[in-house]
């Protein structure tokens, strides 16, 4: 039992460790309230949960049967990173040229905006990307079966949860940070993270091509 337990903590623990550098929803949050702009803080905070929901069943629906889904349509993992480095190339130059001489006024938010909104964009591309999800398919690829299969289950329902409340609190958190850190160096840092998130894009597109590439070039 000791033995059993120590390997599921383990497995948690890679699980976490692959895909939070990944995820980093710390480094999300400016582009995150650069998204929710006239948001009330209530209307942050459902969205906040509601993303880290999705996150959770995105990256374990990625890591229990990510590899099925693809080998059922047929797709390969570097497709998938090509279509989504598109994605977040698309989404992190719309955010570059995205105007921020507005005040921040709150405005009327229907649930269901906000249920559309906690999917695409926030959830995917910006929290759970073509990179998290390659690393979670790539994670339930190499996941042990037999007598462990329980186990490993167990640490990816675990691992998820604990990347998807590292969301919640960090996009929960987003607007003290702001006051914290104050508009000025909010807006300088949304810019950057902006840029980081174009160049994220072009790399995953780019790893996808390579990956294409060389597999056409092995034929």
């Amino acid at each position: 039992m000791p033995e059993a337990l120590l390997s599921i903590v383990r497995s948690t623990f890679l699980i976490v460790g692959a895909l939070f550098p990944i995820v980093n929803p710390l480094s999300d949050t400016p582009i995150f309230l650069s998204l929710t702009q006239g948001y009330s803080t209530h209307d942050r905070g459902v969205l906040s949960r509601k993303i880290a929901i999705n996150s959770f069943f995105l990256l374990i629906g990625s890591i229990l049967v990510g590899t099925h889904i693809l080998d059922f349509f047929g797709i390969s993992l570097p497709v998938v990173q090509a279509a989504g480095g598109l994605v977040i190339i698309s989404t992190g130059w719309s955010l570059l040229n995205q105007r921020d001489d507005s005040p921040d006024l709150e405005r009327a938010v229907s649930s269901e905006d906000i249920a559309k909104r906690a999917f695409y964009p926030l959830t995917m591309p910006l929290t759970v990307g073509p990179g998290s999800i390659s690393v979670a398919i790539t994670l339930g690829a190499n996941v042990p079966h037999g007598v462990a299969l329980v186990g490993s289950f167990i640490a990816s329902v675990v691992g998820s949860a604990l990347i998807a409340l590292s969301v919640y609190l960090c996009y929960r958190s987003a607007e003290r940070i702001a006051r914290l850190l104050g508009d000025v160096a909010m807006s300088v840092i949304s810019r950057l993270s902006s840029f980081i998130l174009f160049c994220i894009g072009v790399q995953i597109l780019w790893n996808g091509v390579k990956a294409l590439l060389a597999a056409e070039h092995l034929r």
